[in-house]
C-alpha cells in the first residue's frame, strides 16, 4: 500500500463499494445496548407520524384509555 501524496484529497478509490458494506448501529440503537433498557426504535414510517416522545406517549395513553387496560 503506498502512501498517500496529497493529505488535502480524502476521495475513495473507486474499488470500494458502500453499497456492499453493512450498517452496523452504534450507541444506543446498537441491539446489544437496547436489550432490557426503555429505547425503542420506531420504524421510519412511524416516526414520520411520531417525530418525538411526547408525541409516541400521548398516543400510547390515549390507546390505554380506549382499550380499557386498567392502569398499574
Amino acid at each position: 500500500m503506498s502512501k498517500q501524496t496529497n493529505p488535502d484529497n480524502y476521495e475513495l478509490r473507486e474499488e470500494y463499494d458502500l453499497s456492499k458494506m453493512p450498517v452496523v448501529p452504534k450507541g444506543r440503537f446498537a441491539p446489544e445496548k437496547r436489550a432490557g433498557s426503555n429505547v425503542v426504535v420506531l420504524d421510519a414510517d412511524l416516526a414520520k407520524a411520531f417525530p418525538d416522545d411526547k408525541s409516541v406517549n400521548d398516543a400510547l395513553r390515549k390507546v390505554l384509555e380506549l382499550s380499557g387496560i386498567p392502569k398499574r
